[in-house]
């Protein structure tokens, strides 16, 4: 059964590559995903045009709300024997329960045909998806939260200079403020807030400080003076923040867009936003990786797995799915429209804007770092979240208490 399943995939990949399509039955697919906001809504399009194009049917799945409101609805829907066709997560640790419970496909098959190993860059997101050996998920795309996003309009209207850097930017809040601008656009939800703060230390921190606390999980460290200089930054951030009173990441850059907010710190998913509202990079708003300090990228980013299924057709139009959000057509296009960069180092992004050059150029020079999904587990993740949604909230919790919970949750983070 594998082994047809397998060929009616080569067929269809082989269709694909020579513009003809000829699928011996048809499949309904219920895909899932939490891609609801405008740029998002185009480029997951791109997503169900390219399936529908085979002969099967991308039946459209999307859970509003973030990530945090959509996986557990994703995971109790596999779990309680109502699964899906294929589900966004995020690669990382998020699916290892499932993958060791038996619930999700094994790609490996469909990996080798395509030659996963080979052009999927960089490795750690195949590997990303990679358990004992087996590859349970197609990532598709590199995401990182490594920005700010800087609104022209507002810095012409309050008299300065657009910041390169951190610095800068906190400089600059008095001037804005001075003109009703809020500084600093953030969504009231404890991802969001959590991002930030993830932001801050990847720029404020050297590599090896930032490893030893997130890889090495060492509570000295992070109770240190280097991270006590993040902590007085993201301290900064939630003053800046005062006024922004929005819920949802995409409402906080729409302040930017708007030039009723100076900044965003948030993740490149925000750029599908600006190019939605007609904005050019680099002429209208400027994006500096790295909070201007360190041209670097963290590598997250979104996978699709697949949950087992009993028809051997289902399965047959997974694997075809998986091997279609890997192919470079599609990559692309999918990408220009997401903001985010392709996972496939052996395409042409030539039109690609400014800010995912500035982001392609630092993923060529190897500048890169794996994200908190891959080396910290969900428990540990949500205990930083909560904390850091805290502090956020709660302008009486000092540096000094935030930053000693913090080192508390990494002495015991998994």
């Amino acid at each position: 059964m594998l082994l047809k399943s397998f060929k009616k995939t080569a067929l269809v990949a082989t269709a694909l590559l020579t513009g003809t399509v000829n699928v011996a039955s048809a499949t309904e697919l219920e895909v899932t995903h939490w891609w609801t906001s405008g740029g998002e809504a185009a480029a997951v399009a791109e997503f169900a045009k390219a399936f529908n194009a085979t002969g099967n049917t991308w039946v459209d799945g999307a859970i509003a709300g973030s990530g945090g409101t959509a996986r557990p609805i994703i995971i109790s829907r596999i779990i309680g024997g109502e699964p899906m066709g294929a589900t966004q997560l995020n690669h990382g640790r998020q699916a290892e329960e499932l993958i060791e419970a038996g619930l999700l496909l094994d790609l490996t098959d469909v990996a080798e045909a395509e030659g996963w190993k080979d052009i999927i860059n960089p490795s750690k997101l195949l590997d990303a998806c990679t358990l004992d050996g087996r590859i349970y998920c197609a990532p598709v795309n590199i995401h990182s939260a490594q920005w700010l996003w800087l609104s022209h309009d507002a810095y012409a209207t309050a008299g300065v200079a657009v910041p390169t850097n951190w610095d800068e930017f906190v400089a600059a809040g008095p001037a804005l403020r001075a003109k009703g601008i809020v500084p600093l656009a953030m969504g009231q939800q404890a991802w969001q807030t959590g991002l930030a703060f993830g932001v801050i230390a990847v720029a404020l921190v050297s590599e090896d400080v930032w490893y030893a606390v997130n890889r090495d999980k060492d509570a000295k460290v992070a109770a240190g003076a280097e991270y006590r200089r993040v902590f007085e930054a993201f301290d900064d951030a939630r003053k800046m923040s005062i006024g922004s009173n929005v819920n949802d990441w995409n409402q906080a850059t729409n302040l930017v867009i708007t030039g009723k907010a100076g900044g965003q710190i948030h993740g490149d998913w925000a750029q599908g936003e600006f190019q939605v509202a007609g904005l050019v990079a680099g002429q209208d708003y400027t994006c500096l990786p790295g909070l201007g300090n360190r041209e670097i990228l963290d590598t997250g980013g979104d996978a699709f797995y697949f949950p087992v299924q009993d028809d051997a057709d289902v399965e047959a139009a997974q694997k075809v799915l998986a091997a279609l959000l890997v192919s470079p057509a599609v990559q692309v296009a999918f990408n220009l429209k997401k903001g985010s960069l392709p996972i496939r180092g052996d395409i042409d992004m030539s039109t690609a804007n400014d800010c995912m050059q500035k982001g392609l150029k630092i993923l060529a020079d190897g500048n890169i770092l794996p994200t908190g999904d891959i080396l910290l587990s969900p428990d540990t993740q949500g205990q930083i979240s909560e904390l850091m949604n805290a502090f956020w909230n709660d302008l009486y919790m000092s540096v000094d208490d935030a930053q000693a919970k913090y080192a508390s949750i990494m002495a015991s983070a998994d």
